[in-house]
Order: structure tokens, then C-alpha cells, then sequence
């Protein structure tokens, strides 16, 4: 996909499927299904529908990896020992051979169901502006887990982590950060309840 300039933008997109869960029992969150279909099919239709679409789709998940794997799309385990939350599977996708030097790295959670298409196209503007990250926010919330970041900061996720660190809002503190605004709200998908509220909402029908 070009932009204004004819530019070919390349960014990887990372999905985060590797947490506990704990609002939602402790299932795998990914394969929880929105009317029939799993979340996190619907996360990659999402970032599919993107008027400049990813070079290429991560997922990072620790549990039911063949599954994940049986998608077509490269699963990224965690790296450091136990269970750190979302900034392990970030730290493990700046490692990943698989993220070519320079080019940024898309992140959502996997229960974003829904993004405006101009979703990455903003953030890569807004990025292109001299920042480390950038992340999303809405009319009602902001959500530091949907953020656009450069490669280059596997370094400081490990200290971060390490030394205790478990917040995105806190590692994006000692960042060059901006937030980028959104009028439509964004889905927020923390327990069952939620999910089965969206699915009434739509009809029980998934976002296509």
C-alpha cells in the first residue's frame, strides 16, 4: 500500500494473545468466540481491512500455540520467565528475527474487534513525527494497548520488566510518547459479559 507520496509504508502488526485472562476465568482470550468467531480472527480481520495493511501479522500467545500456528500467521512465545503481561509478548516480538530493522510495529490486543481504516495510517503519521511510540485513544478512554512503536526497545522493555515493571502506561512514560485521538470508541472486551453484550448488540454476528 502506498501513501500521499507513492511511498511504500512497511509496519508488522502484533497481536497480544498471550495473557491470563483473569477477568474472563483464566480461558485463552483469543478463542473466545464473539457470536461464532473466535477473537482473534476477529483482531486479524480487523488489521486485514486496514487501508495500508501490515507486511506481515504476529501473534503472541503462551498457551494453545499449534492452534494459534494452524492460522497461517508466526506465534511468538515469551522469552523472560514467567508471567509478565503484555510487555513480555512486546519484548519478545522486538527479538523476533521475524521484525525487519527500522520498521515499526503495530500493537493490539486481541480482543480489538473493530478499527477505524485509518487506524494504522494515523498512527504511522503520528509516529513519522520523531516519537518512540504512539498509542490510542477515544471519546472515552485511552488505550495504551493499542499503540504503534519502533524497533529498537527490546533493551528497555527488558530493564523495564526486570526491575519490577509490569504497566504499558508506565514503560510509555519514559518514552518519546504521543497519543493519537479517535472519535469512534473502541470495544473494550474484559470479561464475558462484555463479549456476549457486543454479540447482542450486532446481532450475535461478528464484525466482517
Amino acid at each position: 500500500m502506498e501513501n500521499k507520496t507513492g511511498n511504500v509504508r512497511a509496519y508488522s502488526a502484533l497481536i497480544l494473545a498471550g495473557g491470563q485472562a483473569s477477568r474472563m476465568g483464566g480461558v485463552d482470550k483469543g478463542w473466545v468466540r464473539l457470536g461464532q468467531t473466535p477473537l482473534i480472527r476477529c483482531s486479524l480481520a480487523a488489521l486485514s481491512r486496514q487501508a495500508e495493511p501490515p507486511r506481515q501479522i504476529l501473534i503472541s500467545a503462551n498457551r494453545h500455540l499449534d492452534d494459534y500456528a494452524a492460522l497461517g500467521v508466526p506465534v511468538l512465545p515469551d522469552v523472560l520467565p514467567g508471567s509478565l503481561g503484555p510487555l513480555a509478548g512486546l519484548h519478545a516480538a522486538q527479538l523476533s528475527p521475524l521484525l525487519s530493522t527500522g520498521e515499526p510495529l503495530l500493537v493490539i490486543s486481541v480482543d480489538t474487534v473493530r478499527l477505524p481504516d485509518n487506524f494504522a495510517s494515523r498512527l504511522l503519521d503520528a509516529l513519522a513525527a520523531g516519537h518512540d511510540a504512539v498509542s490510542a485513544s477515544d471519546s472515552e478512554r485511552w488505550h495504551p494497548t493499542l499503540m504503534m512503536v519502533r524497533t529498537g526497545q527490546a533493551a528497555s522493555l527488558a530493564d523495564y520488566l526486570l526491575g519490577g515493571g509490569r504497566s504499558i502506561r508506565g514503560w510509555l512514560g519514559g518514552l518519546r510518547h504521543a497519543t493519537v485521538a479517535f472519535g469512534q470508541p473502541f470495544p473494550n472486551l474484559n470479561t464475558l459479559d462484555d463479549v456476549a453484550s457486543l454479540a447482542a448488540g450486532q446481532g450475535g454476528v461478528a464484525p466482517d
